[in-house]
């Protein structure tokens, strides 16, 4: 048999990839900007392959922090690269020699940039009412005066929506997107000639409501075919969003069971009839939540086989009592396998999390391909 080349990898699929970019480029007018948000390691897609196989596509990127950007430049990539997350003074320098652009969010911070001898370009946060990261309205007249000497490096002023995840209930987000427009024309005014991109819409905001996107758009999720919510995939009116990720595996080994064993650590779920069972080599160390014990599923040759007992450091048993499978044969843990599919939706949801907080555990050392 024709064996694979790893015991695990992962498939971005850069055809779904295309079609999302599509989609969310059909929202757009064309002066608003796409910039996609691949920290996290591209929400767990791999940052320099998914942002180099999207270069041509999008506008600029975000990531979290100076070392993200960092890579991205080493990779080749030239385009506009904004840090959302905090930068520590001591990379200041290395953020004006890549060009890469910085986020400043308080007075500390603020404080440190205006008496380092590097200033790099930055963007304003405001938290117009998440309560994260982010100056408040009330203190813009006093930023605004520290900020005269060296307005030119303020190339952009954001914020970021707490719950724009419903077409029908805006309220919240509409209070916070008002609160962004007196923002905008308190520094409009104050620096009338500058040109000063504003943007406060991710992935949610920017499919709910055209007229939250602004000079630019932050899409992460929707770029890798991740809903941005459940509210938002079951009332969208336009062409879906595809899923870019797989993730695969193998099945190792092989052995009869018999009713009344046990399987894995602590003894934790007894047989309770003579069957088969399969080793498949991940475990959570890969991303595979111990949650999913006894409960998670993976796919074999189109069926569905049950995970047995407890998720280990690099392993799992699953059921192959109904399965006809043999040793090397491929399993699937996201993504289709022949006509069955396990979406990332239903595997956050049995661990009860986030969709985001599934692909962007995946371990960045498994292998990724695009296909």
């Amino acid at each position: 048999m024709k064996f694979q080349k790893f015991k695990t990898w992962i498939e971005i699929s850069s055809q779904n990839i295309f079609w999302n970019i599509k989609v969310i480029r059909s929202l757009l007018n064309k002066k608003t900007r796409l910039f996609a948000v691949v920290k996290s390691n591209a929400y767990g897609h791999d940052l320099e392959l998914f942002s180099k196989l999207i270069e041509t596509k999008v506008d600029g990127y975000c990531v979290d922090s100076v070392p993200e950007a960092e890579k991205l430049r080493a990779a080749g990539i030239k385009k506009f690269i904004l840090v959302l997350g905090p930068t520590l003074p001591h990379l200041f320098d290395v953020a004006l020699k890549l060009d890469i652009t910085i986020s400043l969010s308080n007075f500390d911070a603020l404080k440190e940039y205006l008496k380092n001898k590097a200033q790099p370009n930055f963007h304003l946060k405001i938290d117009t009412g998440m309560h994260r990261q982010g100056f408040y309205n009330a203190d813009l007249k006093k930023i605004l005066g520290l900020l005269k000497p060296i307005s030119k490096k303020l190339t952009g002023v954001f914020s970021h929506f707490a719950s724009a995840k419903d077409f029908n209930y805006p309220t919240t987000t509409d209070l916070q997107y008002e609160n962004f427009q007196l923002a905008k024309k308190i520094i409009t005014q104050n620096f009338p000639n500058q040109k000063i991109d504003f943007h406060i819409a991710a992935s949610s905001g920017t499919m709910i409501n055209s007229k939250y996107h602004e000079d630019a758009v932050r899409v992460g999720a929707a770029l890798y075919g991740v809903w941005p919510s459940k509210e938002i995939k079951t009332q969208w009116p336009k062409e879906k969003l595809k899923p870019a990720l797989a993730w695969h595996s193998i099945i190792s080994e092989i052995k009869s069971i018999k009713k009344g064993d046990y399987v894995s650590y602590d003894l934790t779920e007894k047989i309770k009839a003579d069957g088969k069972i399969g080793i498949v080599p991940i475990g959570y160390w890969h991303g595979f939540d111990r949650k999913l014990s006894s409960i998670g599923e993976v796919l074999v040759n189109g069926k569905r086989a049950k995970v047995i007992g407890r998720v280990t450091m690099d392993m799992i048993v699953i059921d192959l009592s109904q399965i006809k499978a043999s040793y090397g044969d491929k399993v699937t843990i996201i993504g289709k396998n022949q006509k069955e599919e396990i979406e990332l939706e239903e595997v956050a949801n049995k661990i009860t999390t986030s969709p985001y907080e599934v692909v962007t555990r995946l371990n960045p050392l498994m292998h990724r391909e695009t296909i």
